[in-house]
């Protein structure tokens, strides 16, 4: 006796039709969300990003303004280091300090920071140097005894950060990673932002804890193929999601590149993301230390302001510019891997959904979806998708950049462009199956809640 297939069973054929019609539909209702989110970013990069202030100077500024301490970790010699530091101690704001730290007192950055110190006499800044702190007064060089060096736990940047935020003098913190340089008037605008005073009590609108900036990546003559990827990546469709994701205000989404909060709000999160309502005193330990147990400290300060005290972020009106170097395409490869890896511990859904965000997954979804429930091909539909992808894509570059992408730059960046759009799958494929990471040359394990260990 033959059994019945599928194909026999009239009941079967017709659930597996009513799935795929289902399917289909769900395909493109994903497929529209997906535009949709890329259009609000692309509309709010031009509204935002465009008519920025060219510059904030600091007469338009009181003396009473509240100070900020403005801590750079480093380590090595990132690509232009000398201007992205200088950046800090050009800031048009009367009242910061700079504190610069690095683990290790033979590290490279060190003769770029004691140059700074010398041509910015005038600028409260200093040094912190694993167990010594060195300071540059108009006098001289002298260096202090602090005692061993500070190891909290296994995220070495956070380690790299505890001895200058507990010397920090002021309220305000601006994390700066040291790869990054900003505006002379991105201080003073950001605290504008961080200092608006709270909405009524009645309004559903939460006060602003932190202030971040999108990172623009920017290219040199000796800028490498993998940094060109790299470069089309962060200043395309990475940088229209982020913008959506911060105005639509669902969920917290915050990178480290560049971030302004106060200590007295870092200091009651404990990184559990309890709402402090519903949090006992276990003991557990609190402010940035509470954060060195995290691969990325910076998303899980920011969900923790978020859930645990009930605040917002904002973004502001400057943007980071991140230099690129000399980066290959497999550098650029093992460093999607590892974020993506990441955030699968982070934010699990968002990582099983992100590769049907990219252009080609997208497009074949909503190619086969049409193809099934019209019964029509469309062969002219994925060359329109592909082009107005591109063209919003590169809408988001000009907003970001403050001008279009320049006519001789344009077949290098569509070949990178293509390229990134080709890896993106199996980037996340590759990436979905591990969970060891490589950061400054040491392995860690990438565990629950996006917690880590030393390898």
């Amino acid at each position: 006796m033959i059994s019945p297939t599928v194909d026999d069973d009239p009941t079967a054929q017709d659930w597996h039709h009513v799935f795929s019609v289902w399917l289909s539909i769900v395909g493109l209702i994903w497929y529209v969300f997906v535009w949709s989110a890329g259009l609000l970013g692309c509309w709010t990069a031009r509204k935002r990003y465009r008519n920025r202030p060219n510059h904030q100077t600091a007469a338009t500024l009181s003396s009473s303004v509240p100070g900020v301490s403005i801590l750079r970790p480093l380590k090595g010699l990132d690509t232009n280091l000398l201007e992205n530091l200088e950046s800090s101690f050009r800031q048009d704001y009367p009242n910061f300090e700079i504190l610069l730290s690095v683990a290790d007192e033979h590290d490279s950055a060190l003769p770029v920071v004691y140059e700074l110190l010398a041509k910015y006499p005038n600028v409260n800044a200093r040094v912190i140097i694993g167990a010594l702190l060195y300071i540059v007064p108009q006098e001289g060089l002298r260096t202090c005894d602090l005692g061993d060096v500070v190891d909290v736990g296994a995220n070495p940047k956070v380690n790299n950060l505890i001895r200058p935020y507990n010397e920090a003098v002021h309220d305000i913190i601006w994390l700066l990673d040291s790869n990054v340089a900003v505006a002379p008037g991105a201080l003073a605008r950001a605290v504008g932002i961080l200092s608006r005073p709270s909405s009524h009590p009645n309004s559903p609108q939460r006060r602003i804890a932190l202030v971040h900036h999108v990172v623009f990546a920017i290219l040199t003559r000796e800028s490498s193929f993998g940094a060109r990827v790299e470069a089309a990546f962060l200043n395309t469709n990475l940088a229209k999601l982020y913008i959506a994701i911060n105005v639509a205000a669902v969920e917290s989404c915050v990178m480290g590149k560049s971030n302004l909060f106060r200590r007295s709000d870092l200091e009651r999160l404990d990184g559990s993301l309890v709402p402090r309502r519903r949090q006992h005193d276990s003991g557990q330990q609190r402010g940035l230390a509470a954060f060195s147990r995290f691969s990325v400290e910076d998303n899980m300060i920011g969900l923790s302001l978020w859930h645990e005290l009930d605040v917002r972020h904002d973004l502001s009106c400057d943007v980071a510019y991140n230099t690129l170097g000399d980066m290959s395409l497999s550098d650029y490869v093992c460093r999607r891997v590892r974020w993506v890896r990441i955030r699968k511990y982070t934010s699990l859904v968002a990582t099983l959904l992100e590769p049907f965000t990219e252009s080609v997954m997208l497009g074949v979804i909503a190619v086969v979806s049409t193809q099934f429930l019209t019964g029509v091909t469309h062969h002219l539909f994925l060359p329109i998708h592909f082009i107005l992808w591109i063209l919003i894509d590169l809408d988001i570059y000009a907003s970001l950049a403050g001008h279009a992408l320049p006519s001789s730059k344009r077949w290098e960046f569509l070949v990178a462009w293509v390229v990134k759009e080709m890896l993106a799958f199996p980037i996340w494929l590759l990436a979905i199956m591990g969970d060891e990471v490589e950061w400054r040359g040491r392995k860690y394990k990438v565990m629950r809640n996006g917690e880590m260990a030393r390898g």
